[in-house]
């Protein structure tokens, strides 16, 4: 299993990802609308930071099973809402 040092620079660099294809997608395209690329950039720093909680406090400490499950569906879920909010920013 992965540290959970590792979890949290894969969490930073997804979402510093999205951010970047935001502004990317921003700056290429005329039509974007800049007020909900901002509402989806927050929506997606706000998942980041609770991503980043839900990592430095695991349930179940003391059964290396369960923490071994918490942190592959932290993960799972990591890639869901990050592939969502990448969606989102598309269709703008």
């Amino acid at each position: 299993m992965a540290s959970i040092k590792e979890l949290k620079k894969d969490i930073n660099f997804l979402a510093s990802e999205l951010v970047t294809e935001a502004y990317i997608k921003e700056m290429l395209k005329d039509d974007v609308n800049s007020d909900q690329l901002a509402q989806i950039l927050v929506k997606a720093m706000i998942y980041r930071n609770e991503l980043i909680k839900r990592a430095n406090h695991p349930d179940g400490k003391d059964n290396p099973k369960l923490v071994k499950a918490y942190y592959t569906k932290l993960r799972k879920d990591m890639m869901e809402q990050f592939m969502a909010i990448s969606e989102e920013t598309n269709k703008l």
